[in-house]
């Protein structure tokens, strides 16, 4: 065995972007470890090329999501061997919307040994600088990409209250934001994390509806990470809602009148709209 580390899975988190973001245990375990396991290998051979780290005539297998059900076999056997097996993502911490989460299954069902080693993250690094509530956040990972899927998606997430964290892929923010708008409310703040920790990074605040119009036309470049603040805590009444919607009523369309008071009282669009159809209803009953 090489080194001084011991038999088991080894999770090791690498760098979102700025190659000087690992841990001295991650070169360590990297430099120690028997078998080397990555999402990319080419990305995984850089990262050791740049710090120095030999191969020393060990393999780097490719373990990603199409073809993870034929590498665990071969992985678990190392292990079986006592073996110590290195396992990186393409960039940051393993399992964090990444295919390692059937390895890492696998092995604790087999009962061996699975360690973290933590780093970098999109999803920490992102929730550090968006200037959102960090005591309660939930990752969502990727929306749906078909917009009526999406929507449903986001209207689950719309009334829990926590800092909401979502990756998406630079095509398809401008999309993701307006359903965001539609599913929360277009006054929900939002932070559109761009490039964490690269030469170009960005990180651009304001409403639901002001993010969804900035990048409606215009597609970023990137690696994107979507935070969106909890929910108001005191939420609009029922009675508030009913009397905002029927003034509205007055002199627009039900789904005009629903945007309009959707965005006054900061309340889902889905919801307003559907009380102005019940509105209506009672109205001609």
């Amino acid at each position: 065995m090489a080194g001084e580390l011991s038999g088991g899975l080894y999770l090791v988190a690498t760098p979102i972007g700025t190659a000087r973001d690992i841990t001295l245990r991650a070169l360590d375990i990297l430099r120690d470890a028997d078998l080397l396991a990555a999402e990319d290998t080419r990305q995984a051979r850089k990262l050791m090329e740049i710090h120095g780290v030999p191969m020393a005539g060990r393999q780097v297998l490719p373990y990603h999501d199409h073809n993870g059900a034929q590498q665990r076999p071969r992985i678990l056997a190392a292990l079986a061997e006592g073996q110590a097996v290195a396992y990186v993502s393409d960039a940051g911490t393993p399992l964090i919307a990444d295919p390692g989460y059937r390895l890492t299954e696998a092995a604790i069902s087999e009962g061996f040994p699975v360690t973290s080693a933590p780093g970098a993250s999109a999803l920490l690094a992102a929730l550090s600088v968006a200037g959102m509530p960090t005591d309660r956040f939930l990752f969502a990972g990727f929306p749906p990409p078909k917009g009526g899927a999406r929507l449903a998606f986001l209207e689950g997430w719309a009334a829990v209250p926590a800092t909401l964290v979502f990756y998406e892929s630079p095509k398809r923010l401008g999309a993701s934001l307006a359903a965001m708008a539609d599913a929360f409310g277009p006054a929900r703040r939002v932070a559109v994390c761009r490039e964490l920790t690269k030469r170009f990074e960005e990180v651009r605040r304001g409403s639901l509806e002001e993010m969804a119009s900035l990048y409606e036309d215009t597609p970023p470049k990137g690696e994107i990470v979507v935070v969106v603040a909890p929910p108001e805590l005191v939420a609009a009444s029922g009675e508030d809602l009913d009397t905002a919607l029927l003034s509205a009523l007055k002199g627009a369309s039900v789904r005009d009148a629903a945007a309009e008071v959707s965005e006054a009282l900061g309340v889902p669009r889905k919801r307003a709209y559907a009380r102005a159809l019940e509105l209506l209803r009672e109205a001609d009953a």
